[in-house]
């Protein structure tokens, strides 16, 4: 397992993180065994935006004994008062579920504390006013809640609420699908999408990426927007290869599936390459890196796709980023304008043309 650290809180995260949306359909003794194979396989950040109430337990069951070495995002405004999952902006209402899942997980604090699931402006002033921000704030006080969250779909909604709010961890859905404008919560332009990924990554927020197969419809080639299926470790390398992403957090709902998401860390590079989806970019995406790194090797050395990472984040006023383009051992400046790149590119970008741009840029 690799792990990216949380530049906000210090935190040290697993790359594959598990998500909760169908654990409780394995039951108890399948589940724990699901939950213990994560663990082993070193994954150590958790969603708990369960499918259904039944999954706390499980939970309770199999990480109680290792809770400390392991990170929970806990979801105010996810209401299991009727067992399946629902949603709830009414303060007390939140209280009890919270009570709830802190009982049946066997502990007595919440790394993550999550705003959750603000995809509408309303959604956000109706929840401070009915107290439930000022909650989370609150149990952040008293030690409870260490850090606090945001969940959405919505980029102008993210970037309202990070205005108003210390955002440590924003979970966002984050796939080839959505970020070309497929799907039903394919919010916000290609350009939107790309600024949430930038602030991110310039204000050290970390991106746990939900809906990273998008429902399962990346999987399917008759549901696909490409027109072909894509593997799970595609999808995983796309949400990882975006700025600020630490984490994605799919779903398993058995033992099985959990070893099948861990093999991610074993696959060969051809394997993760998810150029495929460039022949089917929308017209807005064309001439823009994505970081794939299809162009690789460039015969000069150069990691084209890190280049174009820390230009496009220095532009957008990354001072780190900038710091990590200038101890790169080859750059822009180094390009010789040879084709390679803008012959293998998916996408379109010349990608020697913006190489002497990013030199000129760079100085």
């Amino acid at each position: 397992m690799r792990y990216r650290i949380n530049r906000r809180t210090g935190d040290k995260i697993s790359e594959i993180g598990l998500g909760s949306a169908y654990l409780y359909e394995a039951g108890m003794r399948e589940g724990v065994r699901a939950l213990e194979t994560a663990y082993e396989g070193g994954i150590n950040y958790f969603d708990l935006a369960a499918g259904d109430g039944k999954a706390f337990p499980i939970w309770g069951a199999a990480l109680s004994g290792v809770r400390k070495n392991v990170f929970y995002q806990i979801h105010f405004g996810a209401d299991y008062s009727a067992g399946e999952y629902g949603w709830s902006l009414d303060l007390e209402t939140v209280k009890r579920s919270v009570d709830r899942q802190l009982k049946e997980l066997k502990t007595d604090y919440i790394d993550y504390g999550f705003i959750h699931c603000q995809d509408e402006a309303e959604d956000w002033e109706t929840y401070k006013a009915n107290g439930v921000y000022g909650y989370i704030l609150s149990l952040q006080k008293q030690g409870v809640v260490k850090h606090i969250g945001l969940s959405s779909h919505t980029p102008a909604v993210i970037g309202k609420i990070m205005d108003e709010a210390p955002i440590d961890m924003l979970m966002f859905s984050v796939n080839p699908a959505y970020d070309y404008g497929q799907g039903e919560y394919a919010n916000g332009t290609v350009d939107e999408r790309a600024g949430i990924y930038r602030r991110c990554e310039k204000e050290g927020v970390g991106i746990s990426v939900m809906k990273p197969f998008s429902g399962g419809q990346l999987l399917d080639a008759a549901r696909s927007p490409f027109g072909r299926a894509l593997t799970p470790f595609q999808c995983i390398r796309y949400a990882l290869d975006k700025p600020g992403v630490l984490t994605a957090l799919p779903g398993a709902a058995n033992a099985e599936e959990v070893k099948t998401l861990l093999s991610y860390c074993d696959q060969p590079e051809e394997a993760l390459d998810y150029s495929a989806i460039g022949t089917f970019s929308p017209p807005t995406a064309r001439g823009k890196c994505v970081y794939c790194n299809h162009c690789k090797p460039c015969p000069m050395g150069i990691d084209v796709g890190l280049v174009n990472k820390y230009y496009d984040l220095a532009r957008s006023g990354d001072a780190l980023a900038a710091e990590h383009y200038r101890t790169l051992r080859k750059n822009a400046a180094d390009c010789v304008v040879c084709g390679h790149c803008d012959r293998r590119c998916p996408f379109g970008v010349r990608q020697s043309e913006r190489m002497r741009e990013i030199a000129a840029y760079f100085g």
